[in-house]
């Protein structure tokens, strides 16, 4: 029987599989489905930092979005990847928490790339490519780090919000840390290599 914290549409198929109404192929053709979403294309099936392979296509998409949008779609843009991304993390997290057989699977990395998606959202200064790479480098540190409260999110959170807050929380710190790095820049006088 299907429980209260699973979405209609992950209960109807896993009844539906369960009851055999669904054969085999079908629940393969949906992992394979989920596997490909929830691993961020593949990125997050990395042997080797699979949260930083993952978080690239977060930068990938800020600098398709800055590429091809006009200046005053850039944000809202940013803004509904950034929504489905969380809309995705929210009804993916029971079946990769069941697939992957952990609280916080390495392998399922939505939440990396919705960390990340959040620094063009919150700091718009500089050029783009100091906001990817500060903003890249930056958050990774501060998402493997885990200052408080996302170490403590992270260790005893449960569920699709507890798995994307970490992530959100780092990406506010790096914010932080760039509007830092944009007011010691001319001071130290390496505007052109940090954020201008």
């Amino acid at each position: 029987m299907c429980g209260m914290r699973r979405t209609a549409a992950a209960c109807l198929i896993s009844c539906a599989i369960e009851s055999g109404m669904l054969g085999e192929a079908a629940q393969v053709r949906r992992n394979t489905l989920n596997i490909v979403l929830a691993s961020g294309f593949g990125l997050g099936l990395s042997p080797i930092a699979p949260g930083t392979c993952a978080a690239l296509l977060g930068v990938a998409l800020h600098l398709a979005i800055a590429l091809v949008a006009s200046p005053h779609w850039v944000v809202p843009a940013i803004a509904v990847v950034f929504i489905v991304v969380c809309i995705a993390n929210h009804l993916l997290t029971p079946w990769a928490q069941e697939y992957w057989s952990h609280k916080d699977p390495k392998h399922f990395v939505l939440d990396e790339i919705a960390g990340y998606l959040v620094v063009p959202l919150l700091f718009r200064h500089g050029q783009l490519w100091q906001v990817a790479l500060w903003g890249f480098l930056i958050f990774r540190v501060l998402d493997i780090i885990k200052l408080p409260p996302a170490r403590q999110i992270d260790r005893n959170g449960t569920g699709a919000w507890a798995i994307l807050l970490d992530d959100i929380i780092s990406a506010v710190y790096t914010v932080g840390v760039l509007q830092a790095l944009r007011f010691i820049g001319p001071s130290l006088g390496i505007t052109r290599w940090l954020i201008g």
